[in-house]
């Protein structure tokens, strides 16, 4: 590997789907703010992330439909006029 072109601030951190409240300790140089307690005691930064291989259709094998702020019901009542 090229020298000097790594971070070398990598911590143990812990990255958490937020839908599907998965979570896995692992290291990163991500920065960030919140902080979580995990299983071992200790209290180790959180990344939070908004799908996973937990929560990713692919991984499951089947969809989830998640309505943020009623968007759907706001597509459907904007073209409601045109439906048949």
């Amino acid at each position: 590997m090229r020298k000097e072109i790594h971070p070398d601030n990598y911590r143990f951190c812990i990255f958490k789907d937020m839908s599907s409240d998965f979570a896995i300790l692992t290291k990163s140089c991500v920065e960030t703010e919140d902080t979580i307690k995990w299983e071992d005691g200790n209290e180790y930064p959180l990344i939070k992330m908004e799908i996973s291989s937990a929560s990713h259709p692919f991984y499951t094998g089947k969809a989830k439909l998640i309505d943020t702020a009623g968007r759907i019901d706001k597509f459907k009542n904007k073209y409601k006029k045109f439906a048949k």
